[in-house]
Formats: structure tokens, sequence, C-alpha cells
């Protein structure tokens, strides 16, 4: 299975990215969104009930605002939190995969790919990134936020630089380059990439 791995800070709009793979044929797991949906399942809610107490449960599933405020400004409750969810995730994701084997590559979308330390287990990473003060502005028409919010949730976050020297590919979404084509083409270039070396091997 080709796995390629695909982050970008926060208002980079990589699932805009990801949505126009999965037009292309991509399938797409959305990591992100998963580890949410996967707080709710009963062996992890008592888990993370036992590790920050039952206050964080309500009407049978994980209150996400108040753990994101224990965990916040805490590294060791954080880090506490990631080993509850991250074998979680990475367990549902190789079901999934197994799900979708027949495809050229498959796409693993985490915001936090190089932080979890996932980008270890993917062929290929590719960041999407934009302008800060594009990426500030998207966010807080999107969340209602303020800037001072978007800033300091970017402080979590290892840099769009950092990030773009580790990677493989990258997109630049500052709403100036046509975003669809750069897609279209690295699509293509990934499935000759891929069949060359099935071939050769």
């Amino acid at each position: 299975m080709k796995i390629i791995g695909i982050t970008g800070g926060i208002g980079s709009g990589k699932s805009t990215v990801c949505r126009v793979f999965q037009l292309l044929g991509v399938p797409v797991y959305y990591a992100d969104e998963e580890s949410k949906l996967l707080l709710n399942d009963p062996v992890i809610l008592s888990k993370l009930s036992d590790a920050f107490g039952p206050e964080i449960i309500a009407d049978g599933k994980a209150d996400r605002k108040k753990i994101s405020s224990i965990v916040f400004n805490d590294k060791q409750k954080l880090d506490t939190l990631n080993k509850i969810v991250h074998p979680a995730v990475k367990e549902h994701f190789e079901e999934w995969c197994r799900k979708n084997s027949a495809s050229d590559y498959v796409i693993k979308e985490a915001a936090i790919l190089f932080e979890s330390e996932t980008y270890k287990f993917v062929q290929k990473i590719i960041t999407v990134t934009a302008p800060e003060a594009l990426k500030i502005e998207r966010v807080m028409q999107r969340d209602g936020v303020s800037e001072e919010d978007v800033r300091r949730r970017m402080l979590n976050q290892i840099s769009d630089e950092e990030k773009i020297k580790r990677s493989d590919y990258v997109l630049m979404n500052d709403e100036k380059e046509l975003l669809i084509p750069q897609v279209i083409e690295l699509n293509g270039n990934l499935k000759v990439s891929f069949t060359t070396k099935t071939q050769s091997s």
C-alpha cells in the first residue's frame, strides 16, 4: 500500500486539496476528523475518564472543549491524550487501508503529521502552504475567532518552513496560483512514480 501524507498549517487549505484528490478518485483518510470520532469509542472514553476525570464526559460523549482546555497548556497531559488516541487512530487507519488496497495510492491527511511522527509511516509527504496573513484571515472567518487566537494555535504547530524542508512536494494555496491544476499534475506524477517503481521491482 502506497501512502501519501498530506499536512499543512492551520488555514493552509489542506482539506480543500484533499477534496480535489478525492474528485480525482484518490481515497483520503482524514486523521483529524477520525480521531475526533474515535474519542467516543467506549474503550477510549473509559481511558480518557481515568486520565482526566469523569467531567470530560457529557451525555455519553467526550467533551472536546473540556479536554482541549485541560491539555492546551500542559504538555504532559497532551502527551497522555496522544498516547490514548493515536494507537486507536493507527489501528483504524490500517483497517481503512485494507479496504482501499486496490487504489494506486491513498492519502492520509493529518495536521500534526510530523508532531505525531506519523510521517515515518508514509512513502511521500505533501505540504500545503499559504501566506501567513491569508491563513489567519481564513481561520478568523471560518471559526469566528480573533487574530490573537489564531496566532496562539499556530504556536502549537511546526512552522511551514520546517514542514516544507521535510516534504517531498509543496502545494501553494495563495489564491493566486491555481490550486486544482497543481493537484492534477501531482496526482499524475505520483501515479507514474508508483507504477514505474512497481514495474521495475
